[in-house]
């Protein structure tokens, strides 16, 4: 089941260039940014904010076009998206931010750290590339990447209404144990993405990974990442190559392999996730 964030949690609609952001908050101290990926929404952190919430200040947001954020007609490439972030915490007041992504989350969270980088102290990245990075264009050739390139006129059309039967070949083809995604949790996720405007928003994610690379690509020709960065892998998806992807962008990168997961670290392996993350924080 989809867990409950801590209590004391508030929630804002936050305004940034043509888009409201669902932000929640919870706690108090030192900031931490929470980004998720698709096939989620920032409903995933929540055991990882019962974990932090103690000594920081936790800000989930819900990614530009998910969960419950507004949908606009554009700005989903990632360099946009993570000036939406830079807008969150200016409305919160904050200056500068751990920072802990999972999927897209993983590209957002690299636009806003090489736009701000004076605004991330440290990074968390977990299991999936960046586009424009190292070795993105393999990986596209990958069939079991078959949905980074799934667009056209009937896209949306043919998952209307079957937006669960989408998400379920997600979670069961990229789990080690699908089961770990349970029948709750599953239910909650579909239904977000069922929503008015969702599935188009989710589509054009992953139609931006072409203008993305491009700008990834600028951002890295500008020189590495100087700040401390985490990159954690699944053992049964991306793995150490987690750490040799960042080590293209950033220059002190430490990685981690967490055993018996595939792409869903925060449903399958929780704990060993949680401690990994809250481990490289404390440092």
């Amino acid at each position: 089941m989809v867990e409950p964030f801590p209590p004391g949690l508030r929630v804002e609609g936050i305004e940034t260039d043509g888009a409201v952001i669902h932000t929640r908050v919870v706690g108090h101290g030192p900031a931490v940014v929470l980004l998720h990926g698709f096939g989620d929404t920032g409903d995933m952190w929540a055991p990882l904010a019962q974990a932090l919430v103690a000594g920081r200040t936790v800000v989930v947001p819900d990614l530009r076009g998910m969960g419950l954020s507004s949908h606009p007609a554009r700005g989903y490439d990632k360099k946009t998206q993570g000036q939406d972030v830079a807008r969150v915490l200016d409305r919160l007041g904050i200056d500068k931010a751990d920072l802990v992504t999972h999927d897209i989350g993983n590209m957002v969270g690299y636009a806003f750290a090489a736009q701000y980088p004076a605004r991330v102290t440290r990074w968390v990245v977990m299991d999936a590339p960046l586009p424009g990075i190292g070795a993105w264009d393999e990986l596209l050739k990958s069939p079991a990447l078959w949905h980074f390139n799934f667009r056209g006129p009937d896209v949306e059309r043919l998952v209307e209404g079957r937006e669960r039967i989408y998400l379920d070949r997600f979670w069961n083809e990229l789990s080690v144990t699908p089961g770990a995604i349970d029948e709750a949790t599953r239910r909650h996720y579909a239904a977000l993405y069922a929503r008015p405007g969702a599935m188009h928003s989710a589509f054009e994610q992953f139609a931006a990974f072409s203008r993305d690379a491009i700008d990834n690509k600028v951002f890295a020709a500008k020189g590495k990442l100087a700040l401390p960065v985490l990159a954690i892998g699944a053992d049964k998806s991306f793995g150490a190559a987690m750490a040799d992807a960042l080590r293209f962008v950033a220059s002190d990168v430490s990685g981690a392999v967490v055993a018996n997961s595939g792409h869903w670290l925060m449903e399958e392996q929780p704990a060993a996730t949680i401690a990994a993350i809250t481990g490289f924080l404390a440092k």
